[in-house]
């Protein structure tokens, strides 16, 4: 492997971006692509798929073989609130393997006894989030119902392209929390992207219900993910 190369292989998984090494098994040369960047033909589409799929594979093109080596930042998943689905969806977002944290200033519901062996910081997310930034990488659960709790993380994730936001609530909040946003400048467009109300509607009543629903559609929308737009510089 080219040493340059390795080098920029590294450092974009130090920056947490989505990194690939293809190498011609033909002619032994390896060549870096970030998500997003341009790969034309048909090993652009074997490029796509593995980035989507996040599963490294050899592949035949054009009578070349290529083994494609696909390197995705770990997934977050950060839960604005500490309810009884958040509960039950860290429990089951930890079992996909995602990264979860919990975010909730009210310490009343942010206890350890509640969230045992979960990363858990009972502060406003405007404070945590400073700190711990958001990413691609990262979907955003708001679950609180309170717009003074939930409304700056989603605008958050937002502005930082998180690959999913949801928030719970029904379309009547949903619309008012539209509303507020758009206040703050943003587009039609991008609102869109906020999954409210939350969740693959599967008639979920229960909070493990609800969690499934929402974990489904976390999972969903980090497969079938946008990865035509470079996310970052060219490796």
């Amino acid at each position: 492997m080219d040493i340059a190369n390795l080098e920029r292989l590294n450092a974009a998984r130090r920056a947490r971006k989505a990194v690939m090494l293809v190498t011609d098994l033909e002619r032994g040369r390896d060549r870096v692509i970030l998500e997003g960047g341009p790969v034309d033909g048909a090993l652009g589409d074997a490029v796509a798929a593995a980035f989507r799929s996040g599963k490294s594979a050899t592949c035949e093109i054009d009578g070349g073989r290529y083994f494609l080596n696909v390197h995705l930042p770990p997934a977050h998943i950060v839960i604005i609130g500490a309810v009884h689905i958040s509960q039950v969806l860290a429990q089951m977002a930890a079992l996909a393997g995602f990264d979860v944290r919990i975010i909730d200033p009210r310490t009343a519901f942010a206890t350890p006894e509640r969230f045992a062996g979960t990363d858990l910081t009972a502060d406003w997310p405007i404070d945590v989030l400073k700190d711990r930034p958001l990413d691609a990488y990262t979907a955003v659960v708001a679950v609180t119902h309170d717009p003074k709790i939930d409304d700056f993380p989603i605008a958050e994730a937002l502005r930082t392209s998180c690959f999913y936001i949801g928030a719970l609530g029904s379309r009547k909040t949903h619309g008012s929390r539209l509303d507020r946003l758009k206040k703050e400048g943003f587009s039609d467009g991008e609102l869109a992207r906020i999954k409210g109300p939350i969740g693959l509607d599967i008639g979920a009543s229960s909070p493990a219900e609800i969690a499934v629903a929402v974990l489904g559609q976390i999972i969903q929308a980090l497969r079938s993910r946008d990865i035509t737009s470079p996310k970052g510089d060219k490796a």
